[in-house]
């Protein structure tokens, strides 16, 4: 895949030049934000930005969005309504803005509209960075804002706390070496979730590294508080590692997402089982049995996440582990889903849970 060309910009405004970064002896750098409808958490975000040359790039926002990001200075560019929106598009989009405004940038973070970025996070980042010319992408902690709000967003809180160290991919917030991002050709447009580990996946074969440092990177607010808005969720995590899989896990030996998609799969496959067993006997105890199953399994895992248990204590983590389980059910939707649009040629569509 290679980056198309920039889409027209609806206005164009002069960002605050870079001399005036906070950022002491750093090579040159930008931020590309992305959202829609976010409201005062867009504001929060793109505060965070304005001492960097900055693109807000927004899909289709009925708020105060483009305008608030236009006052303060920042490249504004609308996507072009008659095609669908991914948030690969936008980020390629904006950093194709970006570029074409400031050349000479060797370093942009992406980040998303629903998130704040830390005081230090950069000059922490780029002190890592800037020690290995191997070194593609680095990204930090992302921490939710409200996890106490709901379980929702305590177990989006568990699952950013990702192991420190050398990593298979990055997620949505992370800093990006500008020249290999555009040797690989960036995200791949196509992709409605699941892009950033397609991207790194891309940049790992190029033979460049991808860094977790222990940092605090960015606060993310998910507004999560209903079941419905954690199944379309998750949902769409199962139809982000079926695109990965067919596009990489059939011609490597990494076999990227091969096992994720086969425990979604094996697991959903078995609760159909033991539930097409209660109808078939007219008894629970088949019932019973899929409970106990999914209790063991996450007890199991609990006991495999010992820094997860001793950040959030054993009763968040058990229950971050039985809706791991019970999320394979959503997961093999999206899988499902996802392969028969593929298979037919269709244009995958995003799966929104807010």
């Amino acid at each position: 895949m290679r980056l198309h060309p920039l889409q027209t910009y609806h206005e164009v405004k002069a960002v605050p030049s870079f001399e005036s970064s906070t950022i002491s002896n750093s090579p040159r750098i930008g931020a590309v934000a992305i959202g829609r409808n976010e409201g005062d958490r867009l504001v929060t975000c793109l505060k965070s930005l304005t001492n960097l040359p900055l693109v807000y790039v927004d899909s289709g926002s009925s708020d105060n969005s483009v305008n608030f990001a236009r006052s303060i200075g920042a490249i504004c560019v609308e996507l072009d309504l008659s095609r669908p929106f991914t948030a690969a598009r936008a980020r390629n989009t904006g950093f194709r803005a970006l570029l074409e405004q400031h050349p000479d940038l060797e370093w942009v973070m992406f980040v998303d509209g629903d998130c704040e970025v830390e005081p230090d996070w950069l000059e922490k980042a780029l002190q890592i960075a800037q020690s290995d010319e191997r070194i593609a992408a680095v990204c930090g902690r992302r921490r939710e804002r409200f996890p106490e709000s709901s379980i929702y967003n305590q177990m989006c809180d568990i699952e950013w706390n990702t192991p420190v160290g050398e990593a298979k991919a990055c997620g949505g917030d992370a800093l990006y070496r500008v020249k290999v991002f555009q040797q690989v050709g960036g995200f791949d447009d196509s992709f409605i979730a699941g892009e950033e580990p397609e991207l790194c996946f891309r940049i790992r074969e190029q033979g460049y590294r991808i860094l977790r440092i222990d940092a605090n990177m960015t606060r993310h607010d998910a507004a999560i508080s209903r079941i419905g808005q954690w199944w379309k969720r998750t949902e769409r995590s199962g139809h982000a590692f079926l695109l990965n899989y067919l596009k990489h896990g059939q011609k490597n030996a990494e076999r990227f997402n091969y096992r994720d998609v086969r425990s979604i799969l094996l697991w959903a496959g078995i609760y159909c089982a033991f539930l097409l067993a209660v109808l078939v006997t007219a008894s629970l105890i088949p019932l019973l049995l899929l409970v106990l199953l999914i209790t063991s399994q996450a007890a199991k895992m609990t006991l495999a996440l010992p820094r997860i248990k001793a950040e959030y204590g054993e009763l968040a983590t058990f229950r971050y582990s039985v809706f791991v389980m019970l999320g394979k059910v959503p997961q093999a939707l999206g899988v499902i889903r996802a392969y028969l649009t593929s298979r037919r040629g269709g244009e995958h569509r995003l799966v929104e849970y807010k």
